[in-house]
């Protein structure tokens, strides 16, 4: 401290007395019994002896700034003093003015002067770390390198060791981020004069955020919204920090109502989400809070809201969110699945998995076949919505028409022929022999052409009975006409009538 400073403060007390002294006497009290004028100077006194030692944290007001010194109101008898260079922002600039309330350490104190700082810095000697150790005081430190195990710091140009555990409140994944960065330490070990120096910026975080946490709790609570920034994301959730020093965890599953398969998915470290608070409590480790945060909850459960939004016939478009053996899960809206079953996903051909006709992550048409929203359960359609190729088949196909086939499958009762996508015929092996060369027919692979004729349609139960394409006339004919005494019926009118049309 300044002798200029000394005798500015004393002078300033000296006036400051003097006024006491001069309203006392002008407003005639001397005397009167309302007060002595020794009560009077034991107040003085009594007011300004406040308990103040090196070490402690305190706030005080600023009175005055000077060219070299910032002057802080203590609430002592003795106002403080801080370089004004600790106060510069990173521009050079001071960063407080006149009348601001600043948080600061004692570094010093005698009945003369009382010295602050926002943590010790610069050049130092060891009996000044000595007593920053003792009394707990931090001080300005410079991360220089890595090394096994933790940093080298460079305090008051003497060199300590940071502990990788302890400069940082959280565990830290990049060492090399801290390389070159200056903070605040306390000194943890001061031993071998100074040849053994470790410190931790751990310490002091931990401090500051208990302070914040207290803050916050008192402000907010469970059921609240707040906004946070993702600090870290991993493959069960995301942390938010929603207070420096303060987190909180979105689990997979409280990040949407839509499915999420990976945190990364929807959110990157940075980001600035809103979030609700659904729970409040004690952590693993002894004074630590457990915060579990939800960003599905803010907007409700979107089956709530649901009834009348969906009914049976509906066509919508979806994307497969999961396959499982028995079918597909595709989501209509955001939060609402439905199961299409496998017997529901062709029309056009055999599945046997539903990976056969869709992949997760596609988008799809279906058609809405049943709700029920107290079992939330939809069941939907895709063969539904891409047509049922057994409509209207009487209006595409004739008793007796020729049609070019692909055979899909032999047994031992008959052939399996594709007359087109999701309309397959029968030919039985007791018509072959209607063929003009039935070993031929006999001879066929599964994926070969072959031409039928049409035999029956029966679109209710979904059949075609079919025959050889080169079957005689003669063998038809006996084969509709057996057991008809005095008319052909319908259907052998059908035929009768396509016989002739190839003649």
């Amino acid at each position: 401290m300044s002798e200029n400073f000394a005798d500015k403060k004393n002078s300033e007390q000296a006036e400051s007395f003097a006024d006491v002294v001069g309203s006392y006497f002008q407003n005639g009290n001397e005397g009167n019994g309302v007060e002595t004028f020794a009560d009077l100077l034991e107040s003085y006194d009594s007011g300004m002896n406040e308990d103040v030692k090196v070490g402690d944290k305190i706030k005080g007001e600023i009175i005055s700034i000077g060219m070299d010194t910032v002057f802080v109101n203590t609430g002592t008898k003795i106002d403080g003093a801080v370089e004004k260079l600790e106060l510069l922002d990173e521009n050079g600039e001071l960063s407080c003015n006149v009348g601001d309330v600043l948080e600061l350490y004692v570094v010093a104190l005698d009945e003369n002067e009382l010295r602050l700082s926002k943590a010790l810095s610069g050049a130092g000697s060891l009996n000044l770390i000595e007593d920053a150790y003792r009394n707990k005081v931090p001080v300005e430190g410079k991360v220089r390198e890595e090394c096994k195990g933790g940093f080298q710091v460079e305090i008051l140009q003497k060199r300590a060791f940071c502990p990788i555990g302890q400069i940082d409140a959280r565990y830290v994944d990049t060492p090399q981020d801290y390389v070159g960065g200056a903070f605040s330490f306390l000194i943890s070990r001061f031993e071998e004069n100074g040849k053994n120096i470790v410190v931790s910026r751990r310490t002091l975080l931990e401090k500051e955020q208990k302070e914040i946490q207290k803050q916050f709790l008192e402000k907010v609570g469970v059921g609240d919204v707040v906004e946070g920034k993702v600090s870290n994301i991993m493959p069960y959730g995301a942390f938010v920090e929603l207070t420096p020093g303060l987190e909180g965890m979105v689990h997979v599953s409280e990040m949407s109502w839509s499915r999420v398969e990976k945190p990364d998915d929807i959110l990157n470290v940075g980001d600035t989400t809103n979030v609700k608070i659904m729970e409040i409590g004690e952590g693993k480790k002894p004074g630590q809070l457990k915060i579990s945060l939800s960003m599905k909850q803010i907007s409700g459960d979107p089956w709530d809201t649901s009834e009348g939004q969906f009914k049976a016939g509906d066509k919508l478009r979806g994307k497969v969110t999961r396959c499982m053996g028995f079918g597909a899960f595709v989501e209509i809206a955001p939060g609402i699945e439905g199961l299409v079953h496998i017997s529901e996903m062709s029309y056009t051909k055999r599945i046997a998995k539903p990976e056969d006709v869709v992949t997760e992550g596609e988008s799809v048409d279906v058609t809405v076949k049943d709700v029920d929203l107290g079992n939330r359960r939809i069941s939907l359609s895709i063969r539904d919505a891409e047509g049922d190729p057994w409509i209207n088949v009487k209006e595409r196909y004739s008793v007796g028409q020729s049609v070019e086939g692909v055979l899909e499958k032999k047994e031992k009762f008959g052939f399996f022929i594709t007359l087109e996508p999701g309309v397959t015929g029968l030919l039985p092996k007791s018509k072959v022999k209607n063929s003009g060369n039935p070993s031929a027919i006999e001879k066929l692979r599964e994926g070969s052409s072959i031409t039928v004729l049409v035999g029956e349609i029966h679109a209710d139960s979904r059949k075609i009975s079919l025959e050889p394409g080169d079957a005689t006339d003669e063998g038809l004919w006996q084969q509709y006409t057996k057991g008809s005494s005095s008319s052909l019926g319908s259907l052998g009118e059908k035929l009768q009538e396509a016989m002739k049309a190839r003649k």
